[in-house]
């Protein structure tokens, strides 16, 4: 527990919630809790609490808070979630309680299999998996890691979720019955991590945790990474149809589609790759984003943008033609 408060991540989010500190302050204050993390724990401690830390706090609680919301208020929760009723999580108070029981015995085991593998990897290397330093990351280093993590996760999701959970085969028909065993419908949080764990390695684990392990980014980068993919992974199975932001909406829509379409098409985190494949199902990436900023009016803010500037730019030549013509006038004696 005390390496679960102490975690600059943690504290860094929290703190302007309880403080009203500068960022200055707030930086200072990250920086120094985590110099003392790093100092008094194991890199693997901090790196298996720390991401299991995050993945309760942005997934378990907001998915049990979602599952309360929607059995508590089923008649407001079905205004709001795509493909209605049959979108509402069963009201079977065992079924529930043994779909949740094998969620958060997969997110135990993926916590002990990500141990396994970085201590292994750090006894070959022998040196720690993850760059663990009081030296922070530089923002453009994690600029550039998190945007290849970010592609790397998006590649490897949609050839495994197509060629390995929705070709056929064994790993496929767990998939099929533990994933989709419900027909027309959209997801709800809690489902993200109760499949079958064979399953949901190749669509959860491995496509985050693979492009780490040949990356090797700063171990706060990684926690941010980590942090960005379960928050997105949680909106996107929340099946709301009231989900913010031009981008997060069209994931949450594509990823009820192929809840509710039993596996067909919508493979990709993004859907760039079914954009350039064609399995698209529905409104293809492109689509929702052009739809999102028509809602946004984002052309018009950007034409005021531009005409803005161009009249910044426009009076600033006339001041300095002004000035010219004033020193002309001057130097003549007029």
């Amino acid at each position: 527990m005390d390496v679960i408060l102490s975690l600059p991540i943690v504290s860094y989010f929290a703190a302007p919630m309880l403080t009203s500190w500068s960022t200055s302050l707030n930086l200072l204050f990250f920086y120094m809790t985590w110099t003392t993390l790093v100092f008094s724990h194991s890199p693997l401690k901090i790196e298996l609490i720390g991401t299991l830390a995050l993945r309760i706090v942005f997934w378990l609680v907001p998915s049990l808070f979602f599952l309360f919301f929607d059995s508590l208020v089923p008649s407001l929760a079905e205004s709001i979630k795509l493909y209605g009723a049959g979108s509402l999580p069963h009201r079977n108070a065992s079924s529930l309680a043994r779909q949740a029981a094998l969620a958060i015995f997969n997110l135990a085991l993926f916590t002990a299999l990500e141990g396994g593998i970085s201590m292994a990897a750090t006894t070959l290397l022998h040196r720690p998996l993850f760059k663990t330093s009081s030296t922070l990351p530089l923002p453009w280093q994690i600029v550039k890691h998190i945007s290849t993590l970010y592609m790397a996760r998006e590649t490897l999701t949609y050839y495994f979720h197509r060629y390995m959970l929705h070709s056929g085969g064994p790993i496929a028909n767990l998939h099929a019955r533990y994933a989709h065993s419900r027909k027309a419908a959209a997801p709800y949080a809690l489902m993200l991590y109760a499949d079958h764990p064979i399953p949901l390695m190749f669509s959860r684990l491995l496509p985050i945790y693979l492009p780490s392990l040949v990356i090797r980014p700063h171990l706060l980068t990684y926690f941010l990474f980590t942090l960005l993919t379960t928050i997105e992974e949680t909106l996107s199975m929340s099946g709301y149809s009231v989900v913010p932001g031009i981008v997060m909406g069209g994931i949450t829509r594509r990823t009820a589609t192929h809840y509710a379409g039993n596996g067909r098409g919508n493979y990709s985190a993004w859907g760039l790759l079914d954009w350039i494949h064609g399995t698209s199902v529905g409104k293809d990436v492109l689509e929702d984003i052009r739809d999102e900023a028509e809602k946004h009016h984002l052309k018009d803010r950007g034409r005021k943008a531009v005409d803005d500037t161009n009249g910044f730019v426009q009076d600033g030549i006339d001041n300095l033609m002004k000035s010219r013509k004033g020193r002309k006038k001057r130097s003549n004696g007029e």
